[in-house]
């Protein structure tokens, strides 16, 4: 394992061996990509640009990995009370309270990695680079050029 994915584990491992992370690799969130693989594929890529740019780099690992902890089938409508896309930032938030403490920072990523499409304003750098890196991992999801689950596999993580 090279030194940066021996770092990204250390930041995560906690997280990592929750039950509730864990889980969500039971959820599609962009096609055949499972939430699980989609967070840990979006947290490792902000990670390495947040060393690069020599930012809070747990802040911004940690709200990465749990930006998308809603805990449901977004398929299932009853299971939200609105529009998946709009919504889940919120259902994260609280799940990703309930399972660690979070710091302002870091619910400030969860709960603003849609914007503009809704949620709260991102007021760090950290938070904005969370909604970039993001919105590009999910393109290349949607998009099938880059599958997220080499990432996991190389992780160890089940």
């Amino acid at each position: 394992m090279d030194r940066y994915l021996k770092e990204f584990t250390a930041i995560t491992r906690e997280l990592l061996d929750s039950q509730q992370v864990r889980s969500m690799g039971l959820w599609r969130h962009h096609g055949p990509v499972t939430c699980l693989d989609h967070s840990l594929f979006v947290a490792y890529w902000t990670y390495r640009a947040a060393r690069f740019l020599r930012l809070d780099i747990r802040a911004a690992t940690r709200g990465a990995l749990l930006h998308d902890l809603y805990l449901y089938d977004p398929r299932d409508k009853s299971a939200h009370p609105g529009n998946q896309c709009l919504d889940h930032p919120r259902a994260a938030a609280r799940n990703a309270a309930g399972l660690t403490d979070l710091s302002q920072k870091e619910q400030n990523i969860i709960l603003s990695h849609m914007w503009p499409l809704g949620g709260a304003l991102p007021r760090s750098t950290e938070a904005w680079l969370v909604d970039l890196v993001d919105t590009i991992c999910a393109g290349l999801e949607i998009l099938r050029i880059y599958h997220p689950a080499r990432l996991r596999e190389r992780l160890g993580v089940q």
